[in-house]
């Protein structure tokens, strides 16, 4: 007698929901087609970009934190799918609308799109406890909302894939007076374009990646902007953006960082980072809690020991975002077909533990924990081996070291290059509009 199918329910159509769903159609005879909720009325997570922030006209919160200008800051060659290629034809570095385009075509291109359930708000996601404890099956209820009417369902599944990411949710850290502030204060996740703060002085508070980009895309029209960091000096930003110590506190209109130099900015921009939220899931009864990375103990940072047909897809940070949940996804199925026979709770739970422990002895802040980096090929490499699929070719990280390196060196003309592979472990770079190289010539 042939087993019985599994029923697998994804939540979000974003990167890592689409991606899930598609492997799940790759394996007809162990799932049943996939259900893919997605809170909104169209795929693609994080990249559907909306001049609007805050809510939706039904009340809704924007999930979105793209704005108008961002272009990729890692080029298409590694960003892609390894089983789906950008189009050749586009720069290296694209811009927003070209990578919904990518998702777009890739949810058709798998037959993705025919199922996901738009305008499907996850409320809640409880286990259905079995002889031992852990889950037979979860019960999924949501909301749909559809032309003026809400109904609410409850569906029944085998195993549960979150995709719901991790941009959605602004981080405010708590700095002192920050509520007293008497100018315009907002999160990265709210900015859209630069002409609304012409002739405005603007601090920004953060040099990650959106920071960056924000000080670059407001000096041309703000009339003056700073950027408040801790760290060394970003290379290459415009010499009109004043970079300055980590901000302190907040008096009233002024902002005083912790060297005592003060300002009086019109705009401050909080670039710091997003929480993670899962309100559909009650924590304490999957033997999970709320830590200052997120959300533990994961074994391997993406399964729940007590229930493992619950997995997390892409919780990591400064990845590869793409190659990495197809590795994350292909050991998920992986365990739920059988392929990949999983330790005991305890030892899942211990192994977790253990690597947060080792983290943290070798000088890393909790906070921090999910933060990969270079770690991020070994981790791919040993799920692909515990998993038995192909690992990322060689040709992705030696393209993304060399683009990292670049930035360092010059965040104003690391997009300047374009590359292209040639093989799984071979790639060259192509100048832009014949633009000769500086510095030495290898960058991420």
């Amino acid at each position: 007698m042939a087993s019985k199918r599994l029923r697998v329910a994804v939540i979000g159509a974003g990167a890592a929901g689409l991606c899930a769903a598609r492997h799940v159609l790759n394996y007809p005879d162990t799932f049943l087609p996939p259900v893919v909720f997605e809170a909104s009325d169209q795929l693609g997570g994080t990249w559907v970009y909306t001049e609007q922030s805050g809510e939706d006209a039904e009340g809704w919160p924007i999930h979105s934190s793209m704005y108008h200008d961002l272009r990729t800051n890692l080029p298409k060659e590694v960003m892609a799918f390894p089983d789906f290629p950008f189009n050749p034809s586009l720069p290296s570095f694209v811009h927003h609308s070209d990578v919904l385009a990518y998702l777009e075509s890739y949810a058709e291109h798998f037959g993705v799109q025919d199922h996901v359930q738009f305008r499907w708000q996850v409320n809640d996601v409880r286990p259905v406890l079995g002889d031992q404890g852990t889950a037979s099956g979860w019960d999924v209820k949501a909301t749909v909302r559809g032309s003026g009417l809400t109904q609410h369902v409850s569906e029944h599944f085998d195993a549960i894939m979150v995709c719901t990411g991790h941009y959605a949710i602004p981080f405010i850290p708590p700095i002192p007076g920050l509520d007293s502030f008497q100018g315009c204060l907002l999160h990265s996740h709210s900015y859209r374009r630069p002409e609304p703060f012409a002739g405005l002085t603007v601090v920004l508070v953060g040099a990650g990646a959106s920071g960056v980009d924000l000080a670059m895309q407001l000096s041309p029209v703000a009339a003056h902007v700073a950027l408040s960091h801790q760290g060394p000096p970003v290379c290459g930003l415009p010499e009109d953006i004043l970079q300055v110590p980590r901000l302190l506190k907040v008096v009233k209109e002024m902002v005083v960082f912790v060297d005592g130099s003060v300002l009086q900015p019109d705009v401050l921009i909080l670039c710091t980072g997003y929480r993670y939220r899962f309100p559909f899931l009650t924590l304490a009864r999957l033997g999970l809690q709320e830590t200052e990375y997120g959300v533990g103990p994961l074994y391997r940072h993406l399964l729940a020991p007590q229930h493992p047909s619950l997995f997390f897809i892409g919780l990591c940070q400064q990845i590869c975002p793409f190659p990495h949940f197809h590795c994350q996804v292909l050991f998920a199925l992986a365990v739920l077909r059988g392929h990949c026979l999983l330790p005991s709770a305890a030892e899942m739970e211990a192994d977790a533990q253990g690597q947060l422990d080792r983290y943290l002895r070798e000088g890393g802040l909790a906070r921090h924990f999910l933060r990969l980096k270079a770690q991020q090929w070994s981790y791919a490499k040993e799920l692909a081996k515990l998993a038995g699929f192909p690992p990322l070719p060689p040709a992705v990280q030696e393209i993304y070291e060399a683009v990292r390196a670049r930035r360092l060196h010059n965040v104003g003309t690391y997009r300047n290059v374009n590359y292209r592979l040639l093989g799984p472990d071979a790639w060259e770079q192509v100048w832009d509009s014949g633009k000769a190289p500086e510095g030495d010539g290898n960058a991420e």
